[in-house]
């Protein structure tokens, strides 16, 4: 689960049996009573911790400080798919536990090492202190983190926002799964729909409260699965359904700062929506992709031939496998022409997943305030993670960023170097240039104690007609998982070579949004059904000049 180091310097700074443990005449036996501390200065952490007993059982600590707060958090898909956790406030905390021995996890988001122990509790109580170490401060940098799908209440965020490090959060208030139902009427609404303005928990962590999820699963009380978008960041309740979802397009006037979001590109209606919405997101770690074991193996709309996507052997989907076709269906898009940044939402509160374990960092130069952390994420100004830290750069300026009207006859040279900072080795770091790895680098990543690896590579190459750029890492778990990190992209255009999708992408495109038009002819109404044809003539008029 985590670097074998950490484990023994989380013993070693705890003891067996509670090392740097004393007992004290005010705790009961078989109680835990405990702090979470920064391992550089000492001061208190506000934290995620597991606490898993002798038999496999979870328990869940509380605080034990009048001002503190503590959110159990018990969810779980199949048997091995589990999060069964507490966030805590930066206070001590306490849990009455059975005599036996624990073992004990604490995270704090992505830029401190977790620490795993053990402890046991017997006759005499127990009191820890547990070290955390911080191996990356991505804020020094001009980094700051955010979660654009999630289901947690708002009255549970401010507590989670801190233990998570989670900058800015989008919590979904509205949310309807029937067609044509308006999000007034939602069937999963939160219960916490009249905050309106923006909710700042501290200077570094905000949340914005008026966000809705049409996520369609029936059509005229017939089960007929259409799937999922996000309208962010709206500021009035939104009075209509889908589809049609011209409505949602119309918002680009009388609300010109809400964000679109494609949570999934595996929904039968995602890629219909491209060319309708001009979508400005689109998740690249998105609500299958876990902490704990990956679940979600088959798939609505699956995988075409030309992606060489993962298989397990069976009809079912890998992790790795999902994780790829989202990367490439995004591509597919992207040398289509649309504007889509890239995101990460966990719906966490659904999930057996914690907020923020996939997570987008935007790059702010002048310090954090949310208007600018919202438009860094939509002009690209970032990168998606679920655990290294990719630091990228091309010819000097950071991802999103676009170089226009290059003379034809002078293809510059594009220069992208790139720092990765990780809690484990990595596995390989990749240029992506138009969809098509162009550089893989095995890297040899350097440890410092206490920091972490770090590699540095460097590639260069000629562009020669417009086209974009990204750069993507992988990073390998003692377990056997994976983790990521992808960066927005960096895009050249040069009049006269446009860009052009090539022929196996705008053919699966084009088949995609054909065979939801045969599926769903008899269920939807014309409007609707126009719409689906309006994307498909898109395509085709795509199809055209595909390479």
């Amino acid at each position: 689960m985590i670097k074998l180091r950490w484990v023994v310097a989380g013993l070693l700074s705890l003891g067996w049996f509670g090392l740097l443990a004393w007992s004290s005449a005010s705790c009961a036996a078989g109680t835990l009573r405990g702090e979470v501390v920064d391992a550089d200065d000492g001061r208190r952490l506000p934290v995620r911790l597991y606490i898993q007993g002798p038999q496999g059982g979870w328990f869940f600590a509380r605080s034990s400080s009048p001002r503190g707060s503590a959110v159990e958090y018990r969810k779980q898909r199949g048997p091995n798919s589990v999060e069964m956790h507490t966030t805590l406030s930066a206070d001590p905390f306490e849990c009455e536990l059975p005599p036996g021995a624990y073992t004990l996890t604490v995270e704090r988001g992505k830029e401190y090492f977790p620490l795993e122990t053990q402890v046991v509790v017997g006759d005499e109580p127990v009191q820890v202190r547990l070290k955390l170490q911080r191996w990356i401060n991505m804020s020094q940098h001009g980094w700051y983190s955010g979660d654009t799908h999630v289901h947690r209440t708002l009255e549970e965020l401010p507590n989670l926002l801190l233990a998570e490090d989670l900058n800015v959060a989008f919590p979904v208030t509205w949310w309807v799964t029937r067609a044509f139902e308006p999000p007034s009427r939602g069937d999963r609404n939160s219960g916490s729909q009249q905050a309106t303005d923006l909710v700042q928990v501290d200077e570094t962590h905000v949340f914005y409260p008026r966000n809705t999820e049409f996520e369609i699963f029936t059509v005229a009380d017939r089960q007929h699965m259409l799937g999922a978008v996000f309208v962010l960041n709206h500021k009035r309740v939104l009075d209509f359904g889908v589809p049609p979802v011209a409505p949602i397009a119309a918002l680009r006037t009388t609300e010109p700062d809400v964000l679109l979001e494609l949570d999934k590109h595996n929904w039968p209606w995602s890629m219909a929506l491209m060319p309708l919405l001009k979508v400005d997101l689109f998740e690249l770690s998105n609500n299958h992709v876990w902490r704990t074991e990956f679940a979600f193996r088959n798939w609505a709309e699956p995988a075409p031939a030309y992606m060489g996507v993962a298989y397990d052997g069976t009809d079912a989907g890998t992790e790795s496998g999902w994780i790829h076709f989202g990367m490439q269906n995004y591509y597919a898009l992207l040398n289509c022409g649309f504007d889509l940044q890239p995101t990460a939402g966990t719906a966490s509160g659904v999930h057996p997943v914690p907020l923020g374990f996939g997570r987008v960092y935007v790059r702010l130069e002048q310090g954090f305030d949310y208007d600018s952390w919202r438009r860094g994420l939509k002009q690209g100004r970032s990168f998606v993670t679920t655990g290294p830290m990719l630091l990228a750069r091309l010819n000097g300026q950071d991802p999103g960023y676009r170089w226009r009207d290059r003379r034809p006859d002078e293809p510059p040279q594009a220069r992208l170097v790139a720092e990765v900072r990780s809690a484990h080795p990595l596995s390989r770091i990749e240029i992506v240039r138009n969809g098509e790895v162009i550089e893989t680098f095995k890297p040899q990543s350097a440890w410092a104690e206490g920091r972490g690896y770090t590699c540095q590579v460097e590639h260069t190459s000629r562009v020669e007609g417009s086209c974009w750029y990204v750069a993507r890492c992988y990073e390998s778990l003692p377990d056997g998982r994976t983790r990521f990190a992808h960066t927005a992209p960096w895009h050249f255009e040069v009049p006269g070579r446009p860009l052009r999708p090539r022929k196996v992408e705008i053919d699966y495109l084009i088949e995609r949004v054909a065979a939801q038009i045969d599926r769903s002819r008899d269920l939807l109404p014309a409007e609707a059904l126009g719409e689906y044809e309006r994307a498909l003539a898109a395509y085709r008029d795509l199809a055209r000049d595909a390479r």
